[in-house]
C-alpha cells in the first residue's frame, strides 16, 4: 500500500495516539477507528425508530386499508 502524509495540528495528533494501543501506527488507529465508526453509523440506521410504527400500529392500520396501494 503507498503511503501519504496528511498535515494535522499537534493537538489533533495528541488526540489520535489516545486511541491507540502500545505498537500500532497512526495508521492502523485511524483505520480501526474509521471502522468502528461505520458500524455504528449502520448501527444508528438501522435502529432509527423515526417515522417506524409498531407491528400493532402497521397491523390495525392495515385492517383499516390505511396503506397506499402501488
Amino acid at each position: 500500500m503507498e503511503n501519504t502524509t496528511i498535515a494535522i495540528s499537534r493537538e489533533v495528533k495528541e488526540k489520535i495516539s489516545e486511541f491507540g494501543n502500545k505498537g500500532e501506527s497512526y495508521s492502523e488507529i485511524l483505520s480501526r477507528l474509521i471502522e468502528s465508526a461505520r458500524k455504528r453509523m449502520l448501527h444508528d440506521l438501522l435502529f432509527n425508530e423515526e417515522g417506524c410504527v409498531t407491528i400493532e400500529q402497521a397491523i390495525k392500520d392495515a385492517k383499516e386499508k390505511k396503506w397506499l396501494k402501488l
